[in-house]
């Protein structure tokens, strides 16, 4: 597959090199040469410096027979009109784009991506990817990561393991013995910097982040397992009042359960917009460092603080201080991914990484065969994958153990109609079937193939 990546910066960098340690043809295209640099320095893509916009910059990078366009600049208008471009002059035939503004999301004016209009097939918005992987986040504050799969029925979490771990230094073949009821796999296991597919003797250590599977009826019944208590989130303070932080507040204002809700913002201005967006939230002007305006917002009885400003520095100090001031939990949003070593020593209990959440939309689009849902894990190390079985499929038919999966890969959960069972090896893979898997970054492309349909569905 030919595909054209325009921007070079964190999330376009991550998309080409998923595409290309895949073995696609990939340009990446971006006005910094540095970048354009740096992309064809550590991946084996092709660069051009330039305006993505410019029909002769596109035309360099091969738009006339390319597959796929991704604009993912820093400029809603530079990502709309390179479609734009796309599509009149080169009849790319699919183009995604990532949009920030929230005007040009409105569900009133989605009529403009119509292909006679702005001709965007997907559009992707980081803010929305990020306040839904927060909600994700409360949902389940002792994981330090979260996703839905199989129409919201299967949960994947991920843990850390302490010494009040019950089942610590028990290999996972006799976790299936003492808990022959609960609904859930261990599918990935890191350990000591590494991330690994789990054998069934393999045992749990203390220290060991693991990512497990589990029917969402039995998260709580998993995390307890684990050693992990689930306490009910009833008052949320959050810190950052822009985009993400609205939405996560608004979303939090339908929830049926009634949390209270208090953000900090520390411009008057985007308050005031927050205050006029909200009816049950309370706004306060003020700098989420300073201890007066977190005694005023109740920090010592929230039950979780959640910060979201666009500055990772402040995240942090902000999720520190609100943890020495007795909040249990803290989230802080996180851009910059060499930050993310310090979350365990500086006692931050889970971190949202907007370029991970924009990748995973991204890579969504743009998997092979009847893929519907792609969630990317740590720094790109693997990803789940929960894709429909087809008749042409090779995996079609077969019992689980005679499936020739790479030893990085295993399946999750598997839905059959409407029923989500816990796959054995003797379960048998059928057409229509929709499975979940996990997948080391490696293995992605034998797990296509073993997806992949005789012809591309793009």
């Amino acid at each position: 597959m030919k595909v054209i990546i325009c921007g070079a910066g964190q999330v376009g960098w991550q998309i080409a090199r998923h595409l290309s340690g895949e073995k696609n043809d990939v340009t990446v295209v971006d006005s910094n040469p540095e970048l354009v640099s740096r992309a064809t320095d550590t991946l084996d893509v092709q660069g051009i410096a330039g305006f993505a916009s410019y029909p002769d910059i596109l035309d360099k990078a091969g738009a006339r027979d390319a597959d796929m366009i991704i604009a993912a600049t820093y400029s809603d208008e530079v990502n709309m009109v390179t479609c734009q471009v796309a599509h009149s002059v080169f009849a790319i035939p699919r183009k995604i784009a990532r949009l920030r503004s929230q005007s040009y999301l409105d569900a009133i004016y989605s009529d403009l991506y119509r292909r006679d209009h702005m001709p965007i097939d997907v559009v992707i918005s980081p803010e929305r990817e990020v306040a839904e992987a927060a909600l994700k986040r409360l949902s389940a504050p002792a994981a330090f990561d979260t996703e839905t799969f199989l129409d919201g029925r299967v949960q994947m979490l991920g843990l850390t393991l302490d010494e009040e771990c019950p089942v610590v230094n028990t290999p996972l073949r006799q976790l299936t013995d003492l808990f022959s009821t609960l609904k859930a796999v261990v599918v990935g296991v890191r350990r000591e910097g590494t991330l690994f597919a789990p054998e069934p003797n393999d045992q749990l250590f203390v220290g060991d982040e693991i990512y497990v599977f589990t029917f969402t009826e039995d998260a709580n019944r998993t995390m307890e397992v684990f050693g992990k208590d689930q306490k009910k989130q009833e008052r949320v303070i959050l810190i950052g009042g822009g985009n993400v932080g609205l939405m996560v507040a608004q979303q939090l204002e339908k929830r049926a359960d009634r949390i209270r809700v208090k953000v900090i913002e520390n411009s008057r201005a985007v308050a005031e917009v927050a205050a006029e967006a909200l009816e049950r939230t309370i706004v306060l002007h003020g700098d989420g460092l300073d201890s007066a305006i977190l005694s005023e917002a109740g920090i010592d009885r929230a039950d979780a603080v959640l910060a979201v400003t666009d500055d990772d520095k402040v995240n942090m100090l902000a999720s520190v201080r609100a943890k020495s001031r007795g909040c249990p939990m803290a989230i802080a949003l996180i851009n910059d991914p060499t930050l993310v070593p310090l979350m365990n020593p500086l006692s931050i209990d889970a971190y949202i990484n907007p370029r991970a959440t924009t990748v995973s939309s991204i890579l969504r689009h743009i998997r092979h065969g009847r893929v519907r849902d792609v969630y990317s894990i740590g720094d790109a190390e693997a990803e789940i994958i929960e894709a429909e079985v087809l008749s042409t499929s090779p995996i079609a038919g077969q019992q689980v153990r005679d499936v020739d999966f790479p030893e990085g890969v295993l399946i999750g959960a598997i839905l059959k109609g409407k029923e989500v069972i816990k796959p054995k090896g003797g379960t048998r893979i059928e057409e229509g079937d929709v499975i979940a898997l996990f997948s080391l970054a490696s293995d992605v492309p034998e797990v296509e193939r073993l997806l992949q349909v005789s012809i591309d569905f793009f």
